[in-house]
């Protein structure tokens, strides 16, 4: 570890003792990256949806004839108080997400359906493994694929680096390339005086640190404001719009953060998922306000975004007897974003009938989502094959980008 690490780890745990707010690394100590030669300035917003989405109940392939039989109480229809949301003649939208609906139809986001990861176990810890990790198998590495497409950025003028947004860094995100933390604040701040005294402090002893805690403090001030205070109330639904908002406000700035991963746990609903009403429902509906949180905060700069949001595998197609789903493999990935060519369910559908059900139970996946993000980081970053199936996703090269995800 070289001075500049040393000291910038020293700021984290100082400021996570002495401020408790948000842990950092020094913005002056963050490596510059080349502009994108058609002088887009693009930004990266990557979702993990913790706990398995159940991509069956969230767009809905209504024009299937086997998926209301196997998805019972819980399946989407196209009428009624609750009606889902028809994206086209075959696949529906739930109606918890009217933010994405309308995205989609500005062409400014899309799905693709029955993906999946290689992962064929139904593991959380595995599966997220593999998810994050970007390797074929669990228990690989302990750095993420997001890190080392940061690191495989070519270097320049444009300030970028891996903003990790929560109490800790996703594993997608962790590695040698250099990382921001910022997570809402939940702890009473300490006095601007008392940071200021602290600042003086290190200035006389300690200037690279006093640099460091500077900069923290500023990352701190750029997110934060009376629109980040949680209301009497506020639960984790309302929480993800909260995240979004601050994060949002971080990679809006000139010297911001340009790429930055996010986690949202809970969407393990084993039980009373509940259709168009219930806990299925409320989780989309904090996903969907999330998503518009990220449209507007960014502000001009959502034209040049692709926001991804994936999950570690999906449900059962079937419900199970407490009227949820179990842990099962094909599901959807989202994207949204100006940059997205949007208005599309990218599908190769494999069709629900039984013998069609991978190992008879659930959703087969007709796309490795590995194939989506490489398309996704090949267009908007710039990113060679090369670097994506050797050092993004290792041993990979049998995976091809997929092509015409954005505009």
């Amino acid at each position: 570890m070289d001075c500049c690490e040393s000291r910038t780890s020293l700021a984290v745990s100082r400021r996570g003792l002495l401020l408790g707010g948000a842990s950092f690394a020094a913005w002056a100590y963050l490596p510059k990256f080349a502009r994108a030669a058609d002088g887009r300035d693009p930004r990266l917003i990557v979702v993990i949806l913790r706990g398995a989405l159940d991509g069956l109940a969230t767009v809905a392939p209504s024009g299937d004839p086997d998926y209301a039989g196997l998805h019972g109480s819980i399946a989407l229809t196209p009428d009624g108080p609750h009606a889902a949301v028809m994206l086209d003649s075959f696949f529906a939208l739930h109606p918890s997400m009217p933010e994405f609906a309308r995205m989609y139809r500005e062409k400014h986001a899309a799905v693709i359906h029955a993906v999946s990861t290689p992962y064929r176990d139904r593991s959380h810890f595995d599966g997220q493994d593999v998810l994050e990790s970007g390797y074929a198998g669990p228990g690989r590495v302990q750095s993420g694929w997001l890190n080392r497409t940061l690191a495989a950025l070519p270097r320049g003028d444009r300030v970028t680096s891996g903003l990790a947004v929560g109490p800790t860094t996703p594993l997608v995100l962790r590695g040698p390339a250099p990382t921001v933390g910022w997570a809402p604040v939940t702890l009473p701040q300490a006095a601007d005086d008392t940071a200021a005294r602290l600042l003086e402090l290190y200035s006389h002893r300690d200037p690279a640190l006093a640099t460091a805690l500077s900069q923290g403090l500023k990352l701190d001030k750029t997110a934060q404001g009376d629109d980040m205070k949680p209301k009497p109330g506020t639960n984790n639904i309302g929480a993800m719009r909260l995240v979004a908002r601050g994060a949002a406000k971080l990679m809006s700035a000139d010297d911001g953060p340009r790429i930055a991963a996010l986690a949202f746990d809970g969407w393990d609903t084993h039980a009373n998922e509940g259709g168009p009403v219930g806990r299925l429902a409320q989780l989309l509906s904090g996903l969907d306000g999330a998503l518009a949180e990220f449209e507007s905060g960014l502000g001009e700069r959502w034209r040049d975004t692709v926001v991804v949001v994936a999950t570690e595998f999906g449900r059962t197609a079937r419900i199970n007897g407490t009227e949820g789903t179990d842990h099962g493999t094909g599901t959807i990935a989202l994207l949204a974003g100006g940059a997205v060519k949007g208005g599309r369910v990218i599908a190769d559908w494999p069709g629900l009938k039984p013998a069609n059900l991978y190992e008879g139970r659930d959703l087969a996946p007709t796309t490795d989502l590995r194939a989506v993000i490489k398309g996704v980081l090949h267009d908007h970053l710039s990113l060679n094959e090369r670097a994506l199936a050797e050092t993004v996703f290792p041993d990979s090269a049998t995976v091809k980008p997929v092509k015409g995800l954005l505009g």
